[in-house]
């Protein structure tokens, strides 16, 4: 009866039952807030444990809170006479040998506690708290030699520390090297798909219709091109990428460089003669040496007149005495220095970024990429504001940073102003000019 009361309490919604039915390697669930993602997900482990003998599952949240009251406290109800629950181990035992540990990690390092250990299911609920790393070294627990298809279950709304390659996986499904897109399965699902709690609470509803526009767009509607925290709303790729061309040979080229052995990180970055700015190729590479990483901008950088870096690379190397700056020089690629303040920066990049409104009426913008910097244009939406620092960027998740601080370094160099003010800039220059020649013929 125990065993009966679980399989029917709460009866799954559609696309519950298509979330329980996927066959995928990992399938993701949600997309909006008020689907059911997290009785789904339990309930999915449970009946998985129930149905498999000597099963072993891994049900993971960010925080121990988030754990404790998502999950720890509504199974210890729902499996008090069917598995034993030892809090020493966060884990439920069943009759038949399967068990659900229960875990999390608060941040990167708490992954290492998992190393070494074997799970024939994972469950992650909210996956975009996750970082990529944590979520790549978890993955690595998926093994085990016995016959149980190995599964990865995650739960997930916009917006979040994990908000990138949650997207690229299932909403863009944009894979790299070793991943297959047959091994991904996406259920979308809404408060509208959750008929029990539109019943139940029906002041739910009116509660996200009433948010700001943007968390409304991604916690009622599941856009995943807008969310909360969000530091550069203002790009997008309809109105700043555009489609490549020659560029004239004489406009002046600069190469923005972030350089560390983790990263190097290289923005190229053409300027027309009315002052707009087009990235028009990148570097996004580890691991190189600076004789490496030199050889890698020399090929690229055909025509820069200018090489922009943070002055923290002016520090002296304990080991050779020298300055990355001067070991760079040493390899041909001499740099020029500017300020690394953070806020400034930023700030800088988000007047190159901002749209107007042209004479027109249509909208223009000071700085446009070309396609082919896929790494800039993936990682500036995804930056998120610094809960600790006012009018900073997060540092986390630390990989999706290199690029956007390479574009930072060219926007804090090159100020970006209005067409008003460039007008009377040239005005300025030219009635200096004169006034300069004038005294000349005086003289």
């Amino acid at each position: 009866m125990a065993y009966r009361r679980v399989i029917l309490e709460g009866y799954p919604q559609e696309k519950q039952r298509q979330f329980f039915e996927s066959r995928a390697k990992y399938t993701a669930y949600g997309g909006a807030r008020g689907g059911g993602k997290s009785w789904a997900l339990r309930r999915k482990l449970v009946l998985m444990c129930l149905n498999y003998e000597g099963l072993s599952v891994l049900l993971l949240r960010r925080t121990f809170p988030e754990l404790r009251e998502n999950h720890i406290r509504p199974l210890l109800s729902e499996l008090c006479d069917i598995a034993v629950y030892t809090d020493t181990r966060k884990c439920f035992e069943f009759p038949n040998g399967s068990r659900i540990k229960l875990g999390y990690c608060d941040c990167e390092e708490d992954v290492n506690q998992y190393q070494g250990q074997e799970y024939d299911v994972i469950g992650f609920d909210e996956a975009t708290h996750f970082t990529e790393y944590q979520f790549q070294t978890l993955k690595a627990c998926l093994r085990g030699a016995n016959d149980f298809p190995k599964r990865i279950y995650l739960t997930c709304n916009p917006g979040g520390v994990g908000h990138g390659w949650v997207k690229r996986l299932f909403i863009d499904r944009s894979y790299r090297k070793g991943e297959r897109s047959e091994d991904y399965a996406f259920i979308s699902a809404s408060v509208y798909d959750n008929g029990i709690l539109l019943r139940k609470d029906p002041d739910y509803l009116d509660q996200l219709e009433s948010l700001p526009q943007d968390l409304r767009n991604a916690w009622l509607y599941g856009d995943w091109n807008v969310f909360s925290g969000q530091y550069f709303p203002e790009f997008s790729k309809d109105i700043h990428v555009v489609p490549p061309f020659e560029i004239p040979a004489s406009w002046k080229r600069y190469c923005s460089i972030d350089y560390g052995l983790d990263m190097l990180a290289v923005m190229l970055v053409a300027m027309s003669p009315s002052g707009d700015a087009y990235v028009y190729d990148e570097i996004h590479e580890s691991g190189l040496i600076v004789s490496e990483a030199a050889e890698r901008i020399r090929k690229k950088a055909d025509g820069v007149s200018v090489f922009i870096a943070p002055s923290d690379l002016w520090s002296r190397q304990k080991d050779s005495g020298k300055s990355i700056a001067e070991l760079f020089a040493d390899n041909g690629v001499y740099l020029t220095r500017i300020s690394t303040e953070r806020v400034e920066g930023w700030l800088c990049l988000k007047e190159w970024l901002c749209p107007r409104v042209d004479e027109s009426g249509g909208t223009s913008v000071r700085m446009r990429f070309f396609p082919a910097c896929e790494n800039i244009i993936r990682c500036l939406p995804l930056l998120l504001y610094d809960r600790n620092r006012s009018g900073d960027v997060s540092t986390e998740p630390h990989a999706i940073t290199h690029a956007p601080d390479a574009l930072r370094y060219f926007a804090v160099s090159r100020p970006a102003v209005s067409k008003s003010e460039r007008e009377t800039s040239e005005g300025g220059r030219l009635i200096e000019r004169l006034g300069r020649h004038k005294g000349r013929l005086r003289s």
